[in-house]
């Protein structure tokens, strides 16, 4: 039986966009709720400025709280966009780090504040310092389908820059749908592009938005074409900041029904998320975007 693996975004990219801003106290129990239903990668936070991204505010004491809490055997990751932000993620027991770069020009600008260009000079001095403290490194490659304010992206670009973010180091690239533009042909496209420039698919995940309900019929795709790792939010929870229109994240529990039918293995319980969903909804008073 074939397995994926799920990284769970809600704590992050899908508290971001909500207008309700969660408790260091609510934050801390939705990501102890999803240690409970075995989901074993979790972004906790973000280490940005809460002037632009104010739901990520208190990330260093929820991420303090949560490594003193007992040890369930999940690993936790952070947003990073800089040197600064890496600093402040140094001084927690945070072990794994993500930056996020982008497709297109005018989304780097709007999203980072620098070029393309210059967001790589960034990434490399967070990559060396994270290798110097043992501190593993994630990408994000936004708007790999589609930007807001450029349109079509090529597909060549998104495999040059996949490349030269797993030349800084990086273990793992989340190609992504920012707005969530894309179709199975489109997956097709990069992902075999991927392959055929020679590009480990066990290095690469997809992050992908519901914008379309086209997620789920993506995530087919991108599996039968051998990607094991993927993306998503407690509830559907989420979407970007910077890309106005996009809806949110594909959710956790519908991607885990989807798998569960197909007999690949999550080690995620089913039950346990809905529930989790229902606990969103009725306690922290947020409306998720499920079908379960």
């Amino acid at each position: 039986m074939s397995r994926v693996k799920v990284v769970e975004v809600g704590p992050r990219d899908g508290l971001q966009n909500e207008v309700k801003n969660l408790t260091i106290v609510q934050k801390y129990k939705l990501i102890k709720k999803l240690e409970k239903a075995n989901v074993k990668h979790i972004e906790v936070g973000a280490f940005v400025s809460p002037k632009w991204v104010p739901q990520m505010k208190g990330s260093r004491e929820l991420i303090n709280k949560l490594f003193l809490a007992k040890k369930s055997g999940a690993a936790y990751s952070a947003l990073v966009p800089n040197q600064v932000g890496f600093d402040h993620a140094s001084q927690t027991k945070i072990k794994n780090i993500a930056i996020f770069a982008a497709s297109s020009e005018k989304f780097s600008k709007k999203n980072i504040n620098c070029s393309i260009a210059d967001s790589f000079k960034r990434f490399n001095k967070v990559c060396i310092l994270a290798k110097k403290d043992k501190i593993k490194v994630r990408a994000y490659l936004s708007t790999a389908f589609g930007c807001p304010y450029e349109g079509k992206v090529s597909v060549t670009k998104v495999v040059s820059l996949t490349k030269r973010l797993l030349k800084l180091g990086v273990y793992e690239v989340a190609i992504s749908d920012t707005i969530g533009v894309a179709t199975p042909a489109d997956i097709f496209k990069v992902v075999s592009k991927l392959l055929s420039s020679e590009v480990d698919i066990k290095k690469i995940a997809l992050h992908l938005h519901n914008t379309r309900g086209m997620a789920l019929a993506n995530i087919l795709e991108a599996y039968k074409l051998g990607v094991r790792t993927f993306d998503s939010s407690i509830g559907g929870l989420g979407g970007c900041p910077y890309a106005k229109g996009a809806s949110g994240n594909l959710a956790t529990e519908d991607l885990v029904y989807m798998l569960n039918g197909m007999k690949v293995k999550t080690g995620i319980s089913l039950n346990e998320l809905i529930k989790i969903k229902k606990w969103i909804e009725s306690d922290c008073k947020i409306m998720t975007k499920s079908y379960q």
